[in-house]
């Protein structure tokens, strides 16, 4: 079983700049392509970005495409999310998955605000 704990979220004014963390357990994470999904209050879940498990493909959503930028590091069974030019619209809780997500892998998400 693989678990997930992201971290690094916060608060940011408009045109700014995050990194989220997500810290995995498991034997088979190297063996994984993982995600960024994000929810904001009152709305549903959606997929952020992806990255296969040999870090040669990624995958944005059109929002963020320019902006974010996904990362891996097998050996360190860690994936990251690098946000630049950040927007308002940009606030949610993030979280990190497997891709496609797993249903029973959700965790706490990372809070991202990002104030005008």
């Amino acid at each position: 079983q693989v678990q997930l704990v992201e971290s690094g979220g916060g608060l940011v004014q408009a045109g700014g700049s995050l990194r989220l963390s997500c810290a995995a357990s498991g034997r088979t994470f190297s063996s994984n392509a993982m995600g960024w999904f994000r929810q904001a209050p009152g709305k549903e879940r959606e997929f952020v970005a992806a990255l296969d498990w040999r870090s040669r493909f990624t995958y944005y959503t059109d929002s963020v495409k320019g902006r974010f930028t996904i990362s891996r590091d097998n050996a360190k069974n860690t994936v990251y999310l690098q946000m630049n030019s950040l927007k308002p619209k940009d606030t949610a809780v993030y979280y990190c998955n497997t891709s496609p997500a797993g249903d029973k892998l959700w965790g706490q998400g990372t809070q991202v605000t990002v104030s005008s």
